[in-house]
């Protein structure tokens, strides 16, 4: 069993190439699993054993969460990765399980954070200054961060991988490696180069081509709860709402593409989803905005 499931974690980092927090969840799952199977079952420590769940096992796992307070969220996860691993077992193992096939994972409300107000973005700037005005490369850089991921709508572990040979030279477009070490193209704006050149020019260390383009004050490479921490402190500078994140100016600049007319294709190739329909989240944000002016205009709305 534990074979199958060293192979199966491999499987997920060397072929799938899933980031490691995402194999983490993976192995916490399918450990839970294999944890309440035991008792279950009385046993269950053979790998053939997992051929003989039926759907009632399934079902008292899926239970035996909801009575340990995991969210819907949680166990729908944990259901996927428990399927990912049954088909694994099939094809390495041979171990055959229809039952798995009949379970439905917990309904979870797909849910987006909201736009940031382009107003709020604009006077984050400003922000920066007063928030760093004792540090001017510290300040730099974080608005090239926030100009950037709002500007190009990467996700924060997108922005911090890069280096400074990805923007040396002021190309066109930046090459983005993806979840997944999916590869995507995205066009960069004038003034998201403007503001990264300024911080490169006021940075006191770290030019080498190979790297980090985004440093610590302590001239290590910035993790992603540092660049969380530049928000959560503009946030908190300019009274602004709790779902104002890294994310949401992510959120932000997809809304303001949708908006402004871009299709669908077009934007899950720019942020990256592997589904439409993670992207298709977008339009129902874009038509509460429209049923919002139409309630508002519409001589007959009322």
């Amino acid at each position: 069993m534990k074979e199958a499931v060293t192979a199966f974690i491999g499987y997920l980092s060397q072929t799938k190439h899933y980031s490691a927090h995402t194999v983490a969840a993976y192995e916490s799952d399918i450990q839970d699993f294999l944890s309440f199977y035991a008792e279950y079952a009385g046993g269950g420590g053979a790998l053939a054993d997992l051929a003989r769940a039926d759907t009632l096992c399934f079902r008292a796992w899926l239970a035996s969460r909801a009575r340990r307070n995991f969210a819907h969220k949680s166990t729908a996860r944990a259901m996927s990765s428990l399927r990912a691993f049954y088909r694994f077992l099939r094809r390495q193992y041979g171990i055959l399980n229809d039952s798995i096939g009949l379970i439905s994972s917990p309904k979870v409300p797909r849910k987006l954070s909201k736009a940031i107000n382009s107003s709020d973005v604009a006077n984050m700037h400003d922000a920066i200054r007063e928030i760093d005005s004792e540090n001017a490369w510290i300040a730099a850089r974080d608005w090239a961060l926030v100009v950037l991921i709002f500007g190009c709508g990467l996700r924060i572990s997108e922005a911090l991988s890069l280096r400074n040979r990805d923007i040396a030279g002021r190309p066109e477009t930046l090459c983005i490696m993806g979840k997944g070490q999916k590869q995507r193209i995205i066009p960069i704006l004038p003034i998201v180069y403007d503001a990264i050149e300024k911080y490169i020019e006021l940075r006191p260390f770290g030019r080498a081509l190979d790297e980090p383009l985004f440093r610590s004050i302590r001239g290590l490479p910035m993790s992603p709860r540092m660049a969380e921490k530049v928000v959560e402190k503009l946030r908190n500078y300019l009274q602004l709402p709790d779902y104002v994140t890294p994310h949401a100016l992510r959120h932000t600049f997809a809304t303001a593409l949708l908006a402004g007319g871009a299709d669908l294709r077009s934007l899950q190739e720019l942020l990256g989803h592997a589904s439409l329909s993670t992207t298709q989240l977008y339009t129902r944000v874009n038509m509460s905005e429209i049923e919002n002016i139409y309630a508002h205009a519409h001589p007959r709305a009322g």
